[in-house]
């Protein structure tokens, strides 16, 4: 399979690299430790088309291919994770489940206000006592009359306190664990619904992460996505492109790593010559360079079957799995070449390692995929 990028793929890549570097680079860190949410950033990416980068132009989208847009997510998180996550929870969990499950009207009604950036959408189906698992969710949604009632709580939810639209996850059939749940678009203004505590994280800071509290929302039957009781199917749907946008951040990740490692290798002195020239160093990076490119392989692999509209959830799920691990790997060979200055963080490589750890953990853990995976080989 040919995976040489176009001309038009290699504009994008730099002009993310280009803005990437301008306005996010000069305040990783300030951001980080304030945990400050960008937001002026985030609307200049809606402004470039980035925030609705995979839809159709008809919906305000920039019409881009799943494999353009693992050259934005890895460009945004070669710099700044967090941000490469909010853009990816944005575009392929909030707006990817209202393109795949909602009517025409529902996407006339949000895409173009999602896609612009002037509105921020987020995806609700973790809760305190389930992730993976749907018939832990008791979020709950009760019929009355023309409206849902929607009772629970969600947490882990990435957006929920800049979001102006919720897709939430709820129970309306306690019987049935498959079909039993249903998805539904809620406006952050409505009463019932707020976004709760804020969660003090170990990485990616600048993205937000907290609860998203419903205390009798009510919600109007217009308003679900897709059938009713279809919404965990779908959702399912949903995270075979949100686990490409996962292993495309992994990869960012572990170039930003790569990349800050082999300068720093080159620049530092030891025993009378540049470390870089010791095989133990050059051993890491060959690790390091080899690793990054095989994951790299498997996200082009899988965004190019989602781009092809085939089923991509043994491929989304190892190019998550595969990604994901390989940036932990790297940021820890990373910490280690800088050595000391691995731990301070007035260096990058502390950074990359206390971000990648969500890679492995978000949209379903290494265990999940693998679970998935086999599941996949088995039933051929």
């Amino acid at each position: 399979m040919d995976f040489q990028l176009t001309s038009e793929q290699q504009q994008v890549q730099q002009m993310v690299r280009d803005f990437a570097a301008t306005h996010i680079h000069p305040h990783v860190m300030e951001w980080d430790e304030a945990q400050t949410f960008p937001l002026a950033v985030i609307k200049q990416l809606g402004e470039l088309g980035l925030l609705g980068a995979i839809f159709p132009e008809q919906y305000g989208g920039a019409g881009m291919s799943y494999v353009d847009y693992i050259h934005i997510l890895e460009e945004l998180a070669a710099v700044e994770s967090g941000i490469a996550l909010v853009v990816a929870a944005h575009n392929s969990l909030a707006c990817g489940h209202i393109y795949l499950a909602g009517n025409e009207e529902q996407r006339q009604r949000y895409l173009p206000k999602l896609t612009s950036g002037e509105w921020i959408g987020c995806w609700a189906l973790t809760e305190p006592g389930s992730g993976s698992d749907a018939a832990g969710l008791v979020t709950t949604a009760v019929r009355d009359g023309d409206d849902w009632v929607l009772t629970g709580t969600k947490n882990f939810i990435t957006n929920a306190s800049y979001a102006q639209v919720a897709v939430v996850l709820a129970v309306t059939d306690k019987n049935d664990s498959k079909r039993g749940v249903t998805a539904f678009a809620v406006e952050m203004d409505r009463p019932g619904i707020r976004a709760g505590k804020k969660e003090n994280k170990l990485g990616m800071r600048t993205s937000d992460t907290a609860e998203l509290i419903l205390e009798g929302c009510r919600v109007p039957h217009a308003n679900v996505l897709g059938e009713v009781g279809h919404g965990f199917i779908d959702a399912m749907k949903v995270l075979d492109g949100g686990r490409i946008s996962i292993a495309a951040l992994s990869l960012g990740i572990a170039r930003g790593a790569y990349d800050a490692a082999r300068k720093y290798a080159a620049e530092r002195h030891a025993f009378g010559k540049p470390i870089a020239h010791f095989q133990a160093i050059q051993f890491m990076l060959a690790d390091m360079a080899t690793e990054i490119e095989a994951a790299r392989l498997l996200c082009y692999r899988a965004a190019s079957l989602k781009d092809a509209g085939e089923k991509t959830t043994q491929w989304s799920s190892m190019a998550k799995l595969y990604a994901s691990e390989v940036a932990v790997r790297a940021t820890e060979k990373g910490v280690q070449i800088f050595g000391g200055y691995g731990y301070i963080k007035e260096f990058p490589a502390e950074k990359y390692y206390r971000d990648v750890k969500l890679c492995t953990i978000g949209e379903g853990t290494s265990e999940i995929q693998r679970m998935v995976i086999a599941r996949n080989l088995l039933a051929e």
